[in-house]
């Protein structure tokens, strides 16, 4: 049997694995090793939620299926969160579907959407699945730089009238995963009016709306007056809660683009277990305190990690918001890459972090450090960190350059 199935086939090696296999083994060989690698929130949930899941799991007309576009209870949660966090009022019937977690929601809203050979704008660097879903799909992936200045806008006029054919549909991520880059209302304003203007799809991923750390919370492109006439976003509970492995997400939206993935849906899910679905309820309807709680943590974690990283003699420039900090590679290092980089850190320093080659080409030279490592961890992996720097400086003063011979060159 031919392992070429055509999909496969369109998607590259994953960067990622390369890291994951050496970290294995690492850890097979008994080493500590400091994982700043996945942004797989290690916060507890909290107990009312965890309590309202344990309650509701025991009624065993829970078992049944579910309905894979959400509980009605669910889908009203989310419209008024929506109404009091961006003040945009969403009708939970038609504009909004529960999903398996945003990356499923986005990667079936790519199946609804996409025709062969359609062109998707897409951020650089940016997660993976805003290009895979799309690649899977049978989509033709167009690259733009993941900003919010003007040559954002530039670079979408440029490929918007030239590309064949014309883009189907825009993506967009801010708070950015991995450069935690944040897009402000006005950004949105421009995005709409040339998509409406172009007629573009406008799906927008807001998966970290709640972990923001300037007393300034991002806003929602549907906060722009127009903006359901053409876009879809998607959120998630899995950062907001420290709900990762719930899996419980949304789609919020256009109603035609909202009814395109419910439909898709229905032939693939059931949607999640009930009981998942009511303590999600209980996590949106219930006191927000939590919320300030966890982004609080990630807070003290991210004023650790780039004060004790940059005294070991490491630069990181301050995340103004998700879970992850953006860092360049230590000039020392630069020549290696991303990837190679990576694989030196955690074979000489035990610290796990995420090459930004795989998030697009434009993030060589960059690696993503995700803050799910407490304080006491984080200032390890600084000491290391800084033996690693000073041993590496150390042997390149230990170089003596040869000086080439004027007649020997003859």
């Amino acid at each position: 049997m031919t392992n070429d199935f055509h999909r496969i086939r369109r998607l590259p090696p994953y960067v990622f694995e390369q890291v994951n296999k050496l970290k294995a083994a690492a850890r097979a060989r008994g080493e500590d090793i400091i994982d700043f690698g996945m942004g797989n929130p290690d916060m507890p949930t909290p107990q009312h939620i965890v309590d309202k899941l344990v309650e509701t799991v025991q009624n065993p007309r829970t078992n049944r299926y579910s309905s894979s576009k959400g509980i009605q209870g669910l889908r009203r949660a989310q419209a008024a969160y929506y109404q009091r966090r961006f003040g945009v009022a969403l009708n939970p019937e038609t504009q909004i579907v529960a999903s398996l977690g945003s990356k499923e929601g986005f990667a079936n809203m790519a199946q609804a959407i996409t025709a062969p050979g359609d062109v998707i704008l897409v951020p650089n660097p940016t997660y993976p699945i805003h290009e895979f879903g799309f690649i899977m799909s049978g989509g033709v992936i167009r690259h733009l730089p993941a900003a919010t200045d003007s040559t954002f806008m530039t670079s979408l006029d440029r490929a918007v009238k030239h590309s064949v054919p014309k883009p189907t549909a825009l993506v967009l991520n801010y708070p950015s995963n991995p450069t935690a880059l944040v897009a402000d209302l006005d950004f949105y304003k421009e995005v709409v009016a040339y998509a409406k203007k172009h007629d573009l799809i406008v799906l927008s991923d807001l998966a970290y709306a709640e972990i923001y750390f300037d007393d300034n919370p991002p806003p929602s492109i549907l906060e722009v007056e127009g903006a359901i006439d053409v876009a879809v976003e998607f959120t998630s509970l899995s950062k907001t809660y420290s709900m990762p492995g719930w899996r419980m997400g949304f789609a919020v939206g256009n109603e035609r683009l909202i009814q395109a993935l419910t439909r898709v849906k229905s032939y693939l899910d059931y949607g999640a277990f009930t009981p998942i679905q009511v303590a999600a309820t209980a996590a949106l309807n219930g006191p927000q305190d939590c919320v300030d709680e966890i982004r609080a943590v990630y807070k003290a974690r991210r004023d650790c990690l780039v004060d004790s990283i940059g005294r070991a003699g490491w630069h990181i420039p301050t995340p103004p918001a998700t879970m992850f900090a953006w860092a360049p590679i230590p000039e020392i290092f630069a020549h290696m890459g991303s990837l190679e980089f990576s694989k030196l850190l955690l074979e000489k320093a035990g610290v796990a972090v995420s090459p930004g080659i795989g998030f697009g080409e434009y993030g060589e030279g960059y690696v993503r450090i995700a803050l799910v490592e407490n304080e006491q961890r984080t200032r390890q992996a600084a000491r290391n960190i800084r033996k690693l720097l000073s041993e590496s400086e150390n042997a390149l003063h230990n170089v003596v350059p040869i000086k080439s011979n004027a007649n020997h060159a003859r």
